[in-house]
């Protein structure tokens, strides 16, 4: 499949002088960098304009689309209109507000796209923004988690975290029914980039959401007890057993609320889950955490936290990465970075619609494979010796040179304030 070309815009090498940076200089070069990538994302995509109306107001835009991501029935672009503003007070670069998307349902996207408006005005999560989507074709065939979507909510969510007045650490994701299907496979794709996740009325079969992927990002889905359609129900409590087996093997990692409402079906009250994301600030350098690296809509992440994928060990098997960092007594940081392919075995599968619902997983170690592990003053001592450990084996020791381009190329994956990594460390296995 060819690959897409999500990259939105590039912080370029600055003019003169070295690559390598002094770590006194750090703060200084970083903020250099910031200034020139930020200006180029909002030269390139003017997609909030410089000041932020009001949610009340009603304001849209719309975003076209690739032609080769998404087209018509005739083949002609299509766009994605999307409500914007903010609630509770104008943000400031003083006081930056957290950012809320929001997905509506999968009813008529005239009216669905209205309610959620309706409904987002009314939350009580201020001071906050919102981006309020609508989705651009409606039939069976047309899914939030889709390539074009992404390709939209990464364009957005570049330019929030290039706005002052928004909080990097503060980006939130939810979504009603189709919506809720949709936030809960877009939160473990995009987990690293989000503070909390909230989904409602859905349930996803955890193949198409893993839910290890959530070890540092706060996740919530609220499903009525009674909500039987398309087994959403039932799907919801093995999100439940997964990520409360998960909690007690790693008791700080994975922070959840799952709740199957008693005597609620399709409709429930939607208040309590905005409320509950906006109490959650985004890590967004764990020290620990885990990645099933999953296609969605045939596309992969380039990369997750501050790992890059160079190279994918067996391009027809996922691939799981374990990472931990340690300070040792002495200063020193031992990075240890576990990689293995990922086999699915389904155990369970619904015979009236075909829906996968359960399944078994097996590992083995995985080689062949390339990436970059990028690291900063937040994770080890810039002034100390670093081991780099991959599948038990060595695969770096000494002290990490800080450059420029891993500066910018970091910057480049992730479009993120805080993952401008200086140092690099490349691995093969």
């Amino acid at each position: 499949m060819k690959k897409i070309l999500f990259l939105l815009a590039l912080c370029l090498p600055m003019a003169g002088g070295a690559q390598t940076i002094k770590l006194k200089k750090l703060d200084k070069v970083r903020r250099e960098c910031w200034k020139q990538y930020a200006q180029a994302v909002k030269e390139a995509d003017g997609l909030f304009g410089d000041t932020l109306p009001a949610l009340a107001d009603g304001k849209h835009r719309s975003l076209r689309l690739p032609n080769d991501l998404e087209s018509d029935r005739n083949g002609n672009a299509v766009e994605m209109n999307y409500y914007y503003g903010y609630k509770g007070g104008h943000p400031t670069a003083a006081k930056p507000s957290a950012a809320f998307l929001y997905l509506h349902g999968s009813g008529p996207r005239i009216a669905e796209w209205a309610t959620g408006l309706r409904i987002c005005q009314r939350f009580a999560d201020t001071p906050s923004v919102y981006v309020i989507p609508q989705i651009p074709q409606e039939g069976e065939w047309y899914r939030w988690y889709q390539k074009s979507k992404q390709w939209a909510y990464e364009k957005m969510w570049r330019q929030l975290l290039v706005r002052e007045d928004i909080d990097p650490a503060r980006l939130y994701l939810f979504g009603i029914s189709e919506g809720g299907y949709g936030s809960q496979r877009l939160a473990s794709f995009y987990a690293d980039y989000l503070a909390a996740a909230g989904p409602m009325a859905g349930g996803e079969p955890l193949k198409n959401a893993p839910t290890e992927n959530l070890s540092n990002t706060v996740f919530s889905l609220r499903t009525g007890a009674l909500d039987y359609g398309f087994y959403r129900d039932r799907l919801t409590g093995y999100t439940a057993a997964s990520l409360d087996s998960l909690e007690r093997l790693h008791p700080t990692l994975f922070r959840h609320w799952v709740e199957l409402i008693p005597g609620r079906g399709h409709s429930i009250d939607y208040n309590p889950t905005p409320e509950f994301l906006r109490r959650h600030a985004r890590n967004p350098l764990p020290r620990e955490w885990m990645w099933e690296d999953f296609e969605m809509d045939g596309r992969h992440r380039d990369g997750f936290y501050y790992l890059a994928v160079d190279k994918r060990p067996c391009d027809s098997l996922r691939t799981r990465y374990d990472v931990r960092v340690v300070k040792e007594a002495d200063g020193s940081s031992v990075v240890s970075v576990d990689v293995r392919n990922v086999i699915y075995t389904t155990t369970e599968t619904d015979p009236r619609w075909g829906i996968e619902m359960r399944f078994d997983r097996r590992y083995e170690m995985a080689t062949g494979g390339a990436f970059t592990l990028f690291l900063d003053e937040h994770l080890v001592d810039l002034n100390a010796n670093v081991r780099v450990v991959v599948n038990g084996k060595e695969a770096f020791a000494g002290k990490l040179r800080l450059n420029r381009r891993h500066l910018q190329r970091s910057l480049n994956i992730w479009g993120d304030p805080l993952r401008m990594m200086p140092a690099a460390v490349e691995v093969r296995y």
